[in-house]
C-alpha cells in the first residue's frame, strides 16, 4: 500500500489499522516505542523490489504500516531500520507521507541484526540522540499494516507485566520432523501447538539485554525474539492469542494470471483468505474470473469464507460508461454463484484520469474501503460494486 500524495496534508481517511474510539492508552507513565525492521531484500518473495516498497493503490507498504503506528498515540517514537542503499527511499516516503514519530537507522544483514540497531538508537547512552529509552518496546514487521491498537495495546501491557509478550494464532497446517533418512521421524499435535506472530513486545531492558549476550549464530540464523529472551533473560512470554480474522493473509495480484499462475497456487496453498485483482489495463472481467476460478478448484473456501475485490480502473474520458458498467455489472452474477462455494466476491471502482490532489483522494478512499471489506467479511456486501 503507498503513502499519499506529495505535499498533501496527510490522510484524513482510516486506513489499515484505524482505531476509530480505540481502546484506552496505557497509562500515561508507561514510554512505548516500536522497532520495525525492514531491511529485506525480496528474495523470498522473488521480486526486485522489497516488498515494504511494493506499491498498493500507489502506496509503499510500509507507509501504511508506519500510518497504522502513528494513530497509535501512546507510541511515543517508531525507529525503522532499513538497508543503506534504501535508506533515500526511506526518507522520502517519510517525507512524501508526512510521518511523524519516525528515525531510521541503517540496517544489520540478518532480520535479529536489524532488530538490535533499532534497539541501539533507543539506548540511553547514544551521543546526539532525540530519542529516549521507552520502558517497553514493541517489535512489528514492516510488511503487516493492518494491525490493531488493541492488539498492540494487549502485549504491550502483557510485556510491563510479565517482561515479553507475543501474538499467536492456531497452527493451519501440521509440522513434522523428518529423520536423517528423509522419512518421518514425528510430527507434532496441533492443538498443543501456535504460531508465533507480530506484533511482540518486551520490557526494554530485557531484550536489550537478550541482544547484547546474544551469540553470533542466534543472530544470523534465529527468527524468534521471544525465545532470546528466554534464552538470554529467562524471561517467560506471556502469549496473546489474536483474533483468527486477523491473521488471514491479504495477496494482491495484478496482470495476466497465466504468467502468475503457479505462484497464485502456492499462495492458495499457503492458505490466503483475502485477494484484491487489480486490473489496471482494461476494466473486464477476465482475470477477476481466473482467480475466482482456481480458488473453487483449490476447495480453500470450505475451511474459512475467501474474500475476492475485483478493483477496475476506468478511464471516464475515452471509454462509453454504459458499455464499461455492463461488463463490471458481471460481478454481481458472478457472486450469486460463488457464494454457495463460500467466495465472498464484490468490485472497487476507480475513476480516472482526475488532477492528482482528487485521485489520490480516491486512491486513499479505495484502500479504507478494501480494509474494511476485508476486515468485516460482511455478506451484505457480496456482488456489489462500490465506487471510490
Amino acid at each position: 500500500m503507498d503513502p499519499g500524495p506529495a505535499g498533501a496534508a496527510g490522510p484524513a481517511e482510516p486506513g489499515p489499522g484505524v482505531r476509530g474510539a480505540g481502546p484506552a492508552a496505557p497509562a500515561s507513565s508507561l514510554a512505548v516505542a516500536a522497532v520495525l525492521p525492514a531491511g529485506g531484500s525480496g528474495e523470498r518473495m522473488g521480486v526486485p523490489t522489497p516488498k515494504q516498497f511494493c506499491r498498493v493503490l500507489e502506496r509503499p507498504l510500509i507507509s501504511y504500516t508506519l500510518q497504522a503506528l502513528e494513530r497509535v498515540c501512546w507510541i511515543k517514537d517508531i525507529v525503522v531500520s532499513v538497508t543503506r542503499e534504501n535508506m533515500e527511499v526511506m526518507k522520502d516516503i517519510i517525507q512524501k507521507y508526512q510521518h511523524e514519530r519516525v528515525s531510521l537507522v541503517e540496517a544489520g544483514v540478518t532480520r535479529h541484526r536489524s532488530i538490535f540497531n533499532g534497539l541501539k538508537a533507543l539506548a540511553e547512552d547514544q551521543p546526539d540522540s532525540k530519542l529516549s529509552k521507552p520502558e517497553v518496546v514493541i517489535i512489528h514487521d514492516a510488511v503487516r499494516p493492518f494491525v490493531e491498537e488493541d492488539m498492540l495495546l494487549k502485549v504491550a501491557t502483557a510485556a510491563k507485566e510479565h517482561g515479553a509478550a507475543g501474538a499467536i494464532r492456531p497452527l493451519v497446517s501440521t509440522v513434522i520432523s523428518p529423520s536423517a533418512d528423509g522419512c518421518l521421524d514425528h510430527s507434532l499435535e496441533r492443538a498443543r501447538h501456535r504460531a508465533s506472530e507480530m506484533p511482540q513486545a518486551f520490557l526494554y531492558d530485557v531484550i536489550y539485554a537478550a541482544y547484547q549476550q546474544c551469540s553470533d549464530y542466534d543472530l544470523e540464523f534465529g527468527t524468534e525474539c521471544l525465545q532470546l529472551a528466554l534464552k538470554y533473560c529467562h524471561v517467560k512470554a506471556k502469549l496473546v492469542e489474536g483474533s483468527p480474522d486477523l491473521w488471514k493473509h491479504v495477496k494482491v495480484t495484478s496482470g495476466p494470471l497465466c504468467h502468475a499462475g503457479r505462484d497464485l497456487q502456492q499462495i492458495i496453498l499457503e492458505q490466503c483468505y483475502s485477494f484484491v485483482c487489480v486490473n489496471v489495463m482494461t476494466s473486464e472481467f477476465e482475470e477477476t474470473k481466473k482467480l475466482v476460478n482456481m480458488l473453487k478448484e483449490s476447495h480453500l473456501s470450505v475451511l474459512y469464507p475467501v474474500i475476492v475485490i475485483s478493483v477496475h480502473f476506468l478511464d471516464y474520458k475515452s471509454v462509453h460508461f454504459d458499455h464499461k458498467m455492463e461488463n463490471l455489472m458481471q460481478i454481481r452474477e458472478l457472486a450469486k454463484e460463488v457464494k454457495e462455494r463460500n467466495i465472498l466476491l464484490c468490485g472497487l471502482l476507480i475513476y480516472y484520469p482526475q488532477d492528482e490532489r482528487k485521485l489520490q483522494d480516491s486512491l486513499r478512499q479505495g484502500a479504507t474501503v478494501i480494509t474494511t471489506l476485508i476486515k468485516e467479511r460482511n455478506s451484505a456486501f457480496i456482488g456489489q460494486l462500490l465506487v471510490a
